[in-house]
């Protein structure tokens, strides 16, 4: 009962609403295959590593930082496969360059309250968080990935 209540709801969406689930709901069933993979061979497709893009935001961009965000948020409570925070945040920053849009990812790691070290990973674009910002204050960054439309211009800030 619950599965057609939920593809009534999705029936009912508008044209656009629907293609941007579908396409969270691939790029997170990618990401995750991404993440089986050793991180490594990984790594360089997620952009230049330890840089970061800019913090100025491109107001038309807005919309779609939104849009991506919630987005990756809703489908990834119907993949049939772990969507945490790494698979969230590579599957927002694929869906973010189709659009052109520039967007730093962030892995960090910490210590739980057993000592254990744990590791979560955050996205951002411009001044916005699309993914894993409601813990990232509690981990120290290891490591950055920056994705920009235009990679001279990462070449230009670290200047």
């Amino acid at each position: 009962m619950k599965m057609i209540k939920k593809a009534r709801a999705f029936s009912k969406v508008n044209r656009k609403t629907k293609f941007l689930l579908v396409e969270a709901f691939i790029q997170l069933g990618r990401a995750r295959y991404l993440k089986s993979i050793p991180f490594s061979k990984v790594a360089s497709t997620l952009g230049v590593p330890m840089k970061e893009t800019s913090y100025s935001l491109v107001p038309s961009s807005k919309e779609d930082l939104a849009s991506v965000s919630r987005a990756i948020q809703l489908m990834s409570g119907y993949t049939f496969w772990e969507s945490q925070c790494l698979v969230k945040a590579i599957a927002g920053m694929n869906m973010l360059e189709k659009r052109n849009i520039d967007s730093t990812l962030y892995l960090g790691t910490a210590k739980d309250e057993k000592g254990d070290l744990i590791a979560h990973a955050w996205l951002r674009s411009g001044p916005y968080y699309i993914s894993g910002a409601e813990v990232m204050e509690r981990f120290t960054v290891v490591a950055k990935f920056a994705k920009a439309s235009n990679l001279q211009s990462l070449e230009e800030e670290s200047l």
